[in-house]
């Protein structure tokens, strides 16, 4: 009987704790400062285990440019397609977050920023996602694609 009790107790933990879901795969980015979708970036780790991240889709209205360059990018990635774009490079894990010294790009502007990311705690189909240079910095929040 105390094995069949202490069975369904361990049943019953393992069901209810809460499964933790990989950072890696599609995430919608939503502006922090208009609320509405930009693209789409596919977060994906390399061997070197650390996490990177491409885009994989715009979202433009119609009369914008449906494949546009980078021409505010002042490194290698100048005058390159933004569609298909690497613009999260070489973040390290720690902990629950995920870090890098010019870790992301924003190719509106064409700046390169220190980057942070870490899953929501009470939702990890949305991904906090921190660019910043010494103490001042932007957050946005960045949705799972199923």
């Amino acid at each position: 009987m105390k094995l069949f009790l202490l069975g369904i107790l361990t049943m019953i933990l393992f069901v209810s704790a809460p499964v933790s879901k990989p950072i890696t795969g599609n995430w919608k980015t939503i502006d922090d400062e208009t609320g509405k979708a930009k693209s789409i970036v596919y977060l994906f780790m390399k061997t070197d285990g650390k996490l990177y991240g491409r885009i994989i889709k715009l979202y433009k209205e119609p009369n914008e440019d449906q494949d546009p360059i980078c021409d505010k990018c002042t490194d290698a990635r100048k005058d390159k397609k933004i569609i298909g774009m690497e613009i999260v490079k070489a973040l390290k894990k720690d902990g629950n977050t995920w870090y890098a010294d010019d870790g992301i790009l924003d190719p509106h502007n064409g700046k390169v920023y220190d980057c942070k990311m870490w899953l929501d705690e009470k939702d990890p189909n949305k991904l906090n996602v921190r660019g910043y240079i010494s103490f001042i910095y932007r957050t946005q929040t960045w949705h799972r694609m199923e």
